[in-house]
């Protein structure tokens, strides 16, 4: 289950980094107010309206009092990935040291056999007690 979360979050933070980076343009054609066509890598389609221009002449345009408008928006993506660490002020320094001592800390390897008794003598025995009281273990 650990696994499959890890992959996940992974997987998502690496497409945020990649949508985050990546420019691209939305195209929209217009006609009046109505909205006919909008793309977002190729071209859009128009609705008809251009004028009828003759086989001789090569360039298609749209005619100056067509109803007809087309927009495109732009959308930059981030071009500066790499921030600055060395420009810390006093308070993250501190806070970046407590965390990293603190973090360490956590993982220190403890004795596996703590035996709390070891630094004490046993006591001297005058009687054996399971005799005296004859209790044996079977």
């Amino acid at each position: 289950m650990k696994e499959v979360l890890h992959k996940i979050l992974s997987f998502s933070m690496a497409l945020i980094v990649l949508l985050s980076t990546v420019s691209f343009t939305v195209a929209s054609h217009y006609c009046g107010d109505i909205l006919v066509d909008s793309s977002l890598f190729g071209h859009v389609e128009t609705c008809g309206m251009e004028q009828q221009q003759s086989e001789n002449d090569c360039k298609s345009k749209v005619q100056d009092d067509s109803c007809c408008s087309e927009t495109q928006a732009v959308i930059e993506g981030q071009d500066d990935l790499k921030i600055s660490f060395n420009t810390l002020n006093f308070e993250q320094q501190v806070f970046v040291a407590t965390f990293f001592h603190s973090y360490i800390n956590l993982f220190d390897v403890l004795d596996t056999n703590i035996v709390p008794f070891r630094d004490y003598a046993a006591p001297f025995l005058i009687r054996d007690i399971q005799k005296l009281h004859e209790t044996y273990l079977i």
